[in-house]
């Protein structure tokens, strides 16, 4: 992890934000744009209305390759990598051995048997690649390349009109990528992203960056594209349920706790962590990741305490914010499994107790796997 004591990495695109007028935050050891002029609900409502563009160039991006590298990152991360084929994306998590805690959640490209490109979070990224490549096996190389490629996410119900401008490849099935040349580079264009819509992400060399930058904005022009800032890309992943490592999954939390047992392929022989979570997951976890929906006016942020009634705490708000979309506050807490869905809560909002009902994100219905 970055310490606080390192200057801030900044992205190649950062004059162009500069340029648009973004407030910039640091954020996993980077400065990134936070929100623009705009502000993050009109961003937040461009993505989910027509088009946004977000610099995500924080993310890390680590290459495994050589004989067997896919079956070595196979056998240490969560997910069973022979659910997919090459071309496709899975979201997996790299676990500690001995507790099953989360160390990082990440996106696996399978490029093939030989090769596999990992895309960590920021702060995570050197962590995760030290891990990989003090276990590789002889012959696979673990490369940290957190510094050479710049993702770009265009998502939206219009990303597609904004690439076929470009003459990128679009319609391919979610989790799934394509390769497009773009001045004589090659750019990874896969279908996903953070936000709960349809949309793509682009990885591309640095040498790139800001003529795709600029090409994506010209493209989307005429649809009223939208550049958006990493407020709005948290207020449209909390409206998901999506965890944000650091705050609502860390190493101190397992898959089981954050009902991330879906990316886990409990059948394999072998991953960081198996043995641990299938204890738990056998005896049953001490408490489960649950979505919160205000009552009222209340706006639950991150540590504010949750409480069955005034004299019994049940946890504390991982993630909180306002919804655009719901008009109303949201959030994701940590609670005991007795305490059902549809249950009211109290969350200490500024010393006052607000009103929220447990539910089962998302809160809003996504849209990321429509055609």
């Amino acid at each position: 992890m970055v310490g606080s004591s390192a200057p801030l990495l900044r992205s190649p695109l950062h004059e162009r934000h500069a340029e648009l007028g973004a407030k910039f935050a640091e954020f996993g050891g980077w400065t990134m744009p936070l929100e623009y002029p705009t502000g993050v609900v009109k961003e937040h409502q461009a993505v989910r209305d027509g088009v946004g563009l977000f610099d995500v160039s924080h993310l890390g991006k680590v290459v495994v390759r050589g004989p067997g590298a896919a079956a070595y990152v196979d056998s240490v991360l969560t997910n069973d990598l022979g659910r997919i084929r090459p071309g496709q994306a899975q979201y997996t998590l790299c676990c500690e051995d001995e507790t099953g805690g989360i160390v990082d959640d990440l996106i696996v490209y399978l490029r093939d048997d030989d090769e596999v490109l990992l895309v960590p979070n920021a702060a995570n990224s050197a962590e995760v690649a030290r891990r990989l490549a003090e276990h590789a096996p002889p012959g696979v190389a673990v490369v940290d390349e957190h510094r050479e490629h710049v993702v770009l996410a265009v998502q939206g119900p219009e990303s597609d009109e904004v690439l076929t401008e470009l003459g990128m490849p679009v319609g391919h099935d979610y989790m799934s990528f394509a390769l497009a040349p773009f001045r004589g580079e090659r750019v990874v264009v896969c279908r996903s992203g953070y936000t709960g819509e349809r949309g793509y992400e682009l990885i591309a060399p640095y040498a790139v960056a800001v003529p795709l930058w600029d090409a994506l904005l010209d493209a989307g022009h005429r649809r009223g594209i939208v550049a958006c800032g990493l407020g709005a890309r948290d207020t449209l992943r909390t409206e998901m349920g999506y965890p944000l490592h650091g705050q609502d999954i860390t190493t101190d939390t397992t898959p089981v706790q954050a009902r991330l047992g879906w990316a886990v392929g409990w059948a394999k022989p072998s991953f960081w962590g198996r043995d641990a979570l299938l204890a738990e997951r056998a005896a049953g976890p001490s408490r489960l990741l649950r979505g919160l929906v205000a009552s009222g006016r209340g706006i639950p942020r991150p540590g504010m305490a949750v409480s069955l009634t005034p004299d019994v705490r049940l946890g504390e708000v991982t993630s909180g914010t306002f919804s655009p979309t719901l008009r109303a506050g949201v959030g994701l807490a940590y609670l005991p499994p007795f305490v059902e869905v549809d249950t009211e809560v109290g969350v200490d909002v500024r010393g006052r107790r607000e009103v929220f009902v447990v539910t089962k994100p998302p809160f809003v219905q996504p849209s990321v796997r429509e055609v």
